[in-house]
């Protein structure tokens, strides 16, 4: 996290990345009227300019008060309706939420006794939120994790932290995570594995090009062939109406990054 307001571009997917609360009343004022600014700008069609707002908090870490303070009263009063739908809470190294016990570094995975615990944190999160907002938002945890050169650990939860984000991602605009989306396939392989988190972002991405690309049967046919869904991928063309342009190379490369990384 860097500590001033930074912007990062990738293709059509702009990051606007924001220090949080904890640096002294004098910072934590500066850093909340420019997080208030930020979310009350709008864009050239007067839409909000942003989307989503990802928080994400110190899984290893016991006292989240100040992670309260940003959520409750900075984003969620200022973020404008759909509230519940436009902030997602991640709670990160999962790893060592219990300082490091109860990890399997074999499978990468949480053991029971760690499961439980993040299952508890999550429905703290939530439900010091609802209290205080009255918003409903369903955290979920997860590990970045790590690489240097002695050691590395796998990311865990990954896919899923991916799949939240496109989910709740306005549908015309989903696509261009696609180019943004590392090709490294060990990035998405473990997860808790409660949902399909492929299958579902499969169908996010499907979901998009059929909604904003009105795409014809022989575009459609070659979705079909790239995501190997056969006909329903050339239905889903005819049905999608008349071919435009870009849809082809937006197919490709939909497609190629799929079936690349999963």
């Amino acid at each position: 996290q860097t500590r001033g307001d930074s912007k990062y571009e990738l293709d059509n997917l702009i990051l606007w990345d924001s220090p949080g609360l904890g640096d002294g009343k004098e910072k934590d004022i500066k850093h909340s009227k420019a997080i208030i600014s930020k979310l009350n700008e709008l864009d050239s069609d007067n839409k909000p300019l942003i989307d989503l707002v990802l928080v994400i908090l110190d899984g290893g870490s016991r006292d989240l008060g100040t992670s309260y303070e940003l959520i409750n009263s900075v984003i969620i009063p200022n973020i404008g309706e759909n509230a519940k739908d436009r902030v997602l809470i991640a709670i990160n190294q999962a790893d060592v939420a219990m300082k490091g016990r109860y990890w399997n570094f074999v499978s990468n995975k949480p053991e029971p006794k760690l499961v439980d615990f993040l299952n508890d944190k999550v429905k703290s999160v939530k439900n010091r939120v609802k209290e205080a907002t009255g918003i409903n938002i369903e955290p979920i945890y997860y590990s970045a994790g790590f690489k240097d050169s002695d050691a590395e650990q796998k990311p865990y939860n990954l896919s899923k932290l991916l799949y939240f984000i496109v989910k709740n991602t306005p549908i015309d605009k989903r696509l261009a995570y696609v180019n943004a989306t590392s090709d490294e396939k060990e990035m998405w392989q473990d997860s808790d594995e409660i949902k399909d988190y492929t299958a579902e972002l499969h169908k996010s991405f499907v979901e998009t090009i059929v909604e904003t690309s009105k795409a014809g049967g022989e575009i459609g046919k070659e979705l079909g062939n790239i995501l190997g869904m056969g006909k329903t991928g050339e239905a889903i063309g005819k049905v999608a109406g008349a071919a435009v342009g870009a849809v082809k190379s937006l197919v490709s490369s939909v497609g190629s990054i799929i079936k690349d990384l999963w």
